[in-house]
């Protein structure tokens, strides 16, 4: 296939749309079913190159859950615990394969925004993770295969209309790139600078302790801040992407969005939240959405001041308390900081370490470096430079 017609453009009003290789050459995707769009195909090719540099970069299958272009969730497969599995809703006696994890942890790290996403596999997908992805609100999956049960499985989801997309591993896209705007076309170069371990040796803090878990996590926050709508912070923990702040026009907007992403992922773990009494049958967004409200002060008084806790909770929910909420984010640790851009202030550490954040990667180069490294030795952080900006657009 050298071209794929779609039914519109970013919106029904941009027809005619396609996509193409300007060389003339065959897709390297195809469409096994469905009938994936503009926006689905923007997210499912930024969202493959992320999990294949991810698992490349670290050894492990990877997985990402995009939308508008940007990711809610990256993470590498690594097992689940008890309690991962009781956040991200998982069947206690599930076996999950190490991809399954991958996109399970990936999904979890922002399930709100997740809804409705696109998922990417490193790996071929599998009959565990189809399992959990037909439960799940979601537009479409790109993979380099599936298996026959989880092909089938996929198909049957959105009443036989989910988007499933193969593609193929060993395609090499051309060295330079085009994109029009307004009618005039920009070219660049690909973006093709290589992101592994060899690039976190310039260790700038006092503090050098940098342990390979640490190393990771830095490796799959610099990947997924590479196909991250710019401005954008990534925190990240075991592996796991657990805040992004993406798209925002200033350094600590996003640092702070990321942040306190993170603070509700970790705050879904506490033992309030994992006790809420939701009636029975509940779906899942709906389960989400009143984890959001209840962990939000304002929207909690009007959920109890509504008496819409009636229609989610069993019995009227114990409210977190902000001392409670405080005392258990003050239990966050071992968290890893990324930046696409230098930060230009110290305010960003000092928000990252509002979050548990001990590690920081990011490429440097501001006027007040100085300030930002005394900042982060105040907190016996480690930060490594890059000297390479990852912005994208």
């Amino acid at each position: 296939m050298t071209e794929l017609e779609l039914k519109y453009g970013c919106n029904p009003n941009q027809k005619p749309s396609r996509i193409f290789l300007r060389s003339g050459g065959t897709l390297p995707i195809t469409v096994l079913n469905g009938k994936p769009g503009y926006i689905n195909f923007l997210d499912a090719l930024n969202s493959w190159q992320l999990v294949r540099e991810l698992s490349a970069a670290t050894g492990l299958p990877a997985a990402a859950s995009f939308k508008h272009v940007s990711p809610a969730g990256a993470a590498v497969g690594l097992p689940l615990s008890e309690t991962d599995r009781q956040i991200y809703f998982v069947d206690p006696s599930a076996e999950l394969s190490p991809i399954a994890c991958a996109y399970i942890r990936a999904r979890g790290a922002d399930r709100l925004c997740s809804y409705g996403d696109w998922a990417a596999l490193s790996d071929v997908c599998d009959e565990a993770a189809a399992r959990y992805l037909r439960e799940e609100v979601s537009d479409g999956i790109i993979a380099p295969g599936y298996t026959e049960k989880a092909l089938e499985i996929l198909k049957s989801k959105k009443k036989g209309g989910y988007n499933v997309v193969q593609i193929d591993p060993d395609y090499v896209p051309d060295p330079v790139e085009y994109k029009d705007v307004f009618g005039i076309t920009f070219q660049q170069g690909r973006n093709e600078y290589r992101i592994d371990k060899s690039l976190l040796g310039n260790i700038v803090t006092g503090n050098h302790n940098l342990p390979d878990a640490a190393k990771t996590d830095m490796i799959v926050s610099l990947i997924t801040l590479k196909y991250t709508q710019s401005n954008s912070v990534c925190y990240v923990k075991d592996g796991q992407a657990i805040g992004v702040g993406a798209g925002q026009q200033s350094r600590i907007h996003c640092t702070r969005l990321a942040g306190s992403k993170a603070d509700s992922w970790w705050l879904r773990q506490h033992p309030k939240v994992l006790a809420l009494p939701f009636v029975e049958n509940i779906r899942r967004p709906d389960r989400d959405n009143a984890i959001d409200c209840y962990l939000s002060e304002q929207e909690s008084q009007w959920l109890l001041a509504e008496g819409s806790w009636e229609r989610t909770f069993r019995t009227r929910p114990e409210m977190l308390t902000a001392e409670e909420k405080q005392a258990w984010l003050a239990k966050l640790s071992g968290v890893t900081c990324g930046s696409d851009a230098f930060f230009p202030f110290g305010d960003n550490v000092e928000r990252a370490h509002r979050s548990g954040v001990e590690f920081i990667v990011q490429p440097g180069g501001s006027i007040r470096d100085d300030n930002v490294i005394e900042t982060a030795d105040r907190y016996g952080m480690t930060m490594c430079f890059t000297g390479m900006r990852l912005f994208h657009h």
